[in-house]
């Protein structure tokens, strides 16, 4: 039995923050994990900008609200879960993600939560559990089903590293150079033979 993870952000939507930094005007929201190893450091350095900038949440969901996947997303997610088990592993959180959901037809989600205070600000984050991709591909392999994970970012090796095959979707050259094992794929179109491939692979070994 075979299941494929994705990560969400950079491989089917647009990077949130990016989008966020481009709205506001902003630049230093630009900054993600493919530019930052260190997911909380990341984080606590997001959550000071928002707290100096005077940014509630609902600012963010106000970006979020007019962004789309990636052109030709929903069909190559269409494509995936009509063939094999499909999960969207993500450090994106609930808050942000359901308008993404809903426009590629609700796939299975596992991310993390934010804290707001009374004033609508953003407190404070709540990971599902640290290092929560990886985790979740050994907990699926662990139910006896082969895991093929595709990404773009350092957030994603260790869920690459821990499927049966792994792979980067338009990475960044920096991260490739520091990953050299895992193959790269240039659009979705190529990741979906990849995908196929891997599969077909392990089915015959």
């Amino acid at each position: 039995m075979q299941i494929v993870c994705l990560d969400l952000e950079g491989v089917l939507v647009p990077e949130i923050w990016i989008a966020f930094a481009e709205r506001t005007g902003i630049a230093d929201f630009r900054r993600t994990t493919r530019d930052e190893p260190d997911y909380d450091k990341l984080m606590r350095w997001r959550l000071g900008l928002l707290r100096q900038h005077g940014l509630k949440l609902a600012d963010i969901q106000g970006v979020i609200a007019g962004m789309a996947p990636m052109a030709g997303a929903r069909e190559f997610l269409d494509d995936l879960r009509s063939r094999y088990q499909v999960i969207i592993l993500s450090d994106t959180f609930y808050e942000f993600a359901d308008p993404l959901m809903r426009q590629l037809g609700r796939p299975t989600l596992f991310c993390h939560k934010l804290v707001v205070d009374a004033d609508g600000f953003v407190a404070d984050y709540k990971l599902r559990q640290p290092d929560q991709k990886r985790h979740a591909v050994n907990a699926l392999k662990g139910l006896n089903y082969q895991v093929i994970a595709a990404g773009d970012s350092f957030n994603d090796t260790g869920m690459l590293g821990a499927a049966d095959a792994g792979f980067f979707i338009h990475p960044p050259a920096g991260i490739v150079t520091q990953f050299p094992q895992y193959p790269v794929n240039t659009s979705l179109a190529e990741l979906r033979v990849s995908i196929d491939a891997a599969a077909a692979r392990l089915l015959a070994a």
